[in-house]
């Protein structure tokens, strides 16, 4: 099995290394992810500026762009045969309910499967690395589980608890669940005095109820959510055929 990793974190981050180790026993990897964190690229693609591809001593290739553009590279700028599988991660830090559509470790994986390849998205629920071992530990065996029950491509978000391995509850499958919006951004003024502006935190859980992603990390489980691209909303499309009828 071939397995294509990367991240938004960058290359340098605890969570790939951790991850790339874990897969390594059971997998041929290369991993692709950006020069530095690029955390909340979202989907975006780099087309105001060229890109470069540079290798690190461990191995590791490094992009000067996002999560997408890395993924994007390797399929159709690196080598010959793609992967079987794309994983990307581990996030330090959670991508649950509206996360998902800022995150570049969602986006990682989404790239792959938008090219017909299955992905898988991992995170870990709190930031700090604790217990990343145990979490690594986690994704290698939700790759092992290979998923034939879901037709393919198939993209996953995983959401795992900072908890000791022992302590970890089951895989559980969820929906997303939904946060309040987010929080103001916060005013403050660079050395110069002009105004600058910081994104404020993300809103609270809204939406944390019994089978969203939300309640299933806050009791240990370890969240997999399935997602899909179609963003059609299908009720209002009905209702806009009928009054433009």
């Amino acid at each position: 099995m071939r397995i294509l990793i990367s991240n938004d974190d960058g290359y340098l981050a605890p969570g790939i290394n951790a991850l790339a180790e874990a897969l390594t026993s059971i997998a041929e990897i290369i991993v692709v992810a950006p020069d530095s964190n690029r955390s909340g690229a979202s989907n975006s693609l780099s087309l105001d500026r060229p890109l470069t591809v540079n290798r690190a001593a461990n191995g590791f290739y490094f992009v000067n762009g996002t999560p997408t553009d890395c993924v994007h590279i390797a399929l159709t700028g690196m080598g010959d045969a793609l992967p079987d599988l794309v994983v990307s991660g581990i996030n330090n830090g959670q991508n649950m309910g509206d996360d998902t559509l800022y995150s570049g470790t969602v986006a990682a994986a989404t790239e792959a499967y938008l090219f017909g390849i299955p992905a898988i998205a991992f995170s870990q629920v709190h930031h700090g690395w604790e217990h990343l071992d145990a979490a690594a530990r986690v994704a290698r065996e939700v790759v092992l589980r290979k998923f034939d029950m879901l037709p393919s491509p198939f993209l996953l978000n995983v959401n795992i608890p900072n908890l000791p391995y022992e302590a970890m509850g089951p895989l559980t499958p969820t929906r997303l669940g939904r946060r309040h919006q987010a929080e103001p951004v916060i005013r403050s003024q660079d050395p110069r005095g002009r105004e600058i502006f910081w994104i404020g935190a993300p809103g609270a859980c809204r939406d944390a109820s019994e089978g969203t992603d939300f309640h299933a990390t806050q009791n240990g489980m370890v969240s997999i959510t399935p997602l899909q691209i179609d963003l059609t909303h299908q009720s209002q499309l009905a209702m806009l055929k009928q009054g433009l009828a």
